[in-house]
């Protein structure tokens, strides 16, 4: 009697356990970005943050700090061919995306690390940092979003979305 009121307990842990697990998972959601600029592949993978009523620009995500640019594990850019981000030259691989927010001008860090959780940032990786142009959305936006927009050929704007911020940097095949 004592083992199968034992087992129950356990079982009923693990299940708790596991449903607090998935509930977690599940408030950022993981995500993709892709595009195709001359037949060859960006990729971005990230999880997706929602404001549910919180203060973001300047409160979740603080001015003047490194800001993973998602949530959750760090959010990856995986590339096929040597690119411009902006004015930095980024040669063909995997890289995370970061950036450095202010109440008026953001860079995107490039950064050669890879495969850490979203938090884990060290500076003396960055590949490089460049200035992004920033807009307000009319509209917020609850969930944040990572999407190439007005892609033509071999360009493309990288824009990251979320509350009523839209900050984007072109995108290029390198020459």
């Amino acid at each position: 009697m004592f083992l199968r009121i034992l087992s129950t307990l356990a079982c009923t842990v693990l299940l708790a356990t596991t449903m607090l697990a998935q509930d977690e998972a599940t408030l950022s959601p993981p995500a993709t970005a892709s595009v195709m600029l001359g037949g060859k592949a960006i990729k971005i993978t990230y999880n997706t943050p929602s404001i549910r009523g919180r203060t973001i620009m300047g409160g979740l995500v603080p001015y003047g700090e490194v800001w993973r640019t998602g949530a959750n594990p760090a959010t990856t850019i995986i590339i096929a061919a040597d690119l411009m981000i902006g004015t930095l030259k980024v040669p063909a691989g995997t890289y995370t995306i970061y950036t450095l927010p202010s109440a008026t001008d953001w860079q995107l860090i490039v950064n050669k690390q890879t495969k850490q959780w979203g938090t884990e940032y060290h500076q003396d990786q960055d590949l490089g940092r460049v200035p992004m142009m920033k807009k307000d959305l009319g509209t917020p936006k609850e969930v944040m979003s990572i999407s190439f927009e007005n892609t033509s050929g071999t360009k493309t704007d990288l824009h990251v979305k979320w509350e009523k911020t839209d900050v984007f940097v072109p995108v290029s095949l390198a020459k």
